[in-house]
């Protein structure tokens, strides 16, 4: 069914938040994305993987209602972001939590107008002291305390991803989008990262959503994977299952990657305080989350 109807929800499991259903997206003759469906399951991380030009990008827009699909539907909750008009669309979108490749930090604004900026624009209802409140607060449980005051040339690469993850939860999304979020990183970063993703879906209990080429952050992180080549999903699944499984395209863009999955899986345990939702082991060593510097 066409873009602009309102078509009969299909039968979606109810652990899906959102369903990504048989989607296509053309610019004039170039076909993009060529039918990609997808369940992204609750309160989960869904990693899509893919190389340069895949049409991770246009997807991630698609996702977030910033583009149409040509054809085919995106359900979130139920409901066909498809069918929204665009003042439907801006209230709609506040579900979602976007942190960017580079954190996209504004460098002329200190920490706290940063994080304050979607308050400032959504929630004009606020005061100044409950935006306070709610900014300090967000820093803190991020490990950015007495940080509000400083710029983000002042802090280190790991710093501005948090600085970028607060901002986003700003609206308190119930989906977080990230795009690239390893991209830049040097390997310990990275791994401080991809614990800080976890600890975020599990303390807020958001559905996560990685766009990203890191077949290692992959591995860690992702409870489903999503493999797109030329616009078109090739391989799903857990992530040893694309290893292993019988996808040769999967086994051989991962082994391509250079990333040896025996030596690099995701260990879930239930969190001592203090302690991260979600460890890993590499190389047979286990993995210590802290606050990136």
């Amino acid at each position: 069914m066409q873009n602009g109807s309102t078509p009969e929800p299909p039968q979606i499991p109810p652990e899906d938040h959102v369903f990504v259903d048989n989607v296509k997206k053309s610019f004039g003759p170039t076909v993009v994305l060529k039918g990609i469906t997808m369940h992204l399951r609750r309160n989960e991380t869904a990693v899509i993987i893919g190389g340069s030009g895949a049409g991770k990008t246009t997807l991630l827009r698609i996702l977030i209602g910033l583009e149409k699909p040509t054809s085919g539907h995106v359900w979130v909750d139920g409901e066909d972001m498809g069918a929204m008009n665009e003042r439907q669309l801006n209230r709609f979108r506040q579900r979602f939590g976007m942190v960017f490749q580079y954190a996209a930090l504004l460098d002329s604004l200190t920490i706290y107008e940063n994080v304050a900026f979607p308050l400032r624009e959504h929630r004009k209802h606020m005061s100044e002291k409950e935006i306070r409140d709610k900014v300090v607060g967000m820093l803190n449980l991020l490990g950015l305390e007495n940080k509000e005051e400083r710029m983000p040339s002042e802090l280190s690469g790991g710093q501005r991803k948090r600085v970028g993850l607060a901002r986003a939860l700003m609206l308190e999304p119930k989906i977080l989008i990230y795009d690239e979020p390893t991209s830049g990183l040097d390997p310990q970063t990275s791994r401080m990262v991809d614990d800080l993703i976890e600890e975020t879906r599990d303390r807020f209990g958001v559905t996560s959503v990685v766009i990203s080429h890191d077949m290692a952050s992959t591995f860690r992180i992702a409870h489903q994977a999503f493999l797109v080549i030329q616009g078109q999903v090739v391989a799903s699944g857990k992530p040893d299952e694309l290893a292993y499984g019988d996808n040769e395209v999967a086994r051989e863009f991962i082994a391509a990657s250079g990333v040896a999955p025996e030596r690099l899986s995701r260990v879930d345990k239930q969190p001592e305080p203090g302690e991260a939702a979600v460890r890993y082991h590499a190389a047979g060593s286990t993995g210590a989350s802290g606050n990136a510097s």
